[in-house]
């Protein structure tokens, strides 16, 4: 799923000190962490969804994260909703395709695992309910 891969992009850019460095500098504004809702300002979120678009996903595609201009503008977009209150938890996991839906007992499956992994890394959900 290409929201998957803008997603990873997007965390890449809170462990990678030069890609987040690159970033900010294609940007022209913020400090290159979009790694979740909290970290992306207001003005990279512009960015991103403006014309500097196509300048971030074919950056992006050079570092081994192939994704559309299309699918990063829908990520960042749901970023700002949920953001702003406009997206539930659960419209945000839906939009951005991963499930609220988990069993109440252990993750079992790899598949469950990666989605709570996702959730809670990127939403900051946790869904086996455990803090």
């Amino acid at each position: 799923m290409a929201t998957a891969t803008v997603l990873q992009f997007m965390q890449k850019t809170a462990e990678d000190e030069a890609l987040r460095q690159q970033l900010e500098s294609l940007l022209g504004v913020g400090d290159g962490n979009i790694s979740s809702e909290a970290e992306l300002d207001t003005e990279e979120t512009a960015a991103l969804k403006g014309e500097r678009a196509p300048v971030v996903a074919e950056f992006a595609a050079k570092n081994g994260y192939d994704f559309s201009v299309d699918e990063l503008i829908t990520v960042v977009d749901a970023f700002q909703k949920h953001q702003a209150g406009q997206l539930s938890d659960k419209e945000f996991a839906t939009l951005l395709g991963l499930s609220m839906a988990v069993e109440s007992s252990e993750i079992a499956s790899p598949l469950k695992r990666l989605v709570n992994y996702m959730s809670k890394t990127y939403l900051g959900i946790d869904l086996t309910g455990k803090k």
